[in-house]
């Protein structure tokens, strides 16, 4: 009896952590696969697409927590300094975060960025990346590098908020080389 007893209450155990373990597998996208779509609002209330940058060069995506924490300051200031190395190779930038289009704006204003911040604030587009964080309505800090015909050639899930923008200039260059 005691057996049954403690095989159920791992059965129970498992069986609650089932959901969270199916939802990161079934969200885990790879290098090679076409990049989920979307259409999203930036810092000035403008709908960005995805599809808008089909054919028209590579698109950076970095997904973060929060705006205006330290660690979302400082990678935003980073691919701030680093913008036009990155534009340099025909590349845009777009920060993806949960929060709202004022909160994005204030923070877009405070530190002078020169790339776009969209807003999701529902987190459909962070949850539809892999990224979202479970329970919170925030997104893990991730970075995906996609080519012009829109499918993901890098994904990076350790990011250091510091070095991102640096990795991600590196990283183009060795994408398009290799193209």
């Amino acid at each position: 009896m005691r057996k049954i007893a403690s095989l159920l209450k791992r059965l129970a155990l498992f069986l609650s952590w089932l959901p969270f373990i199916t939802s990161a597998q079934a969200d885990a996208l790879t290098v090679g696969q076409p990049a989920p779509q979307f259409q999203l609002k930036a810092q000035d209330g403008n709908e960005i697409s995805l599809t808008s940058r089909q054919g028209k060069g590579w698109t950076v995506l970095y997904f973060y927590p929060k705006a205006g924490t330290p660690g979302c300051t400082t990678q935003a200031c980073a691919f701030r300094d680093a913008i036009q190395a990155i534009r340099s190779q025909n590349a845009e930038v777009y920060g993806i975060s949960t929060d709202e289009v004022q909160d994005l704006l204030n923070f877009h204003q405070k530190h002078k960025l020169s790339f776009t911040l969209l807003s999701d604030p529902d987190a459909s587009v962070t949850e539809a990346y892999g990224v979202k964080m479970p329970v919170l309505k925030m997104a893990k800090r991730w970075t995906f590098i996609i080519d012009p015909a829109l499918m993901i050639r890098q994904i990076d899930d350790d990011v250091d908020p510091a070095l991102d923008a640096q990795r991600v200039a590196e990283t183009l260059n060795q994408l398009q080389a290799a193209h």
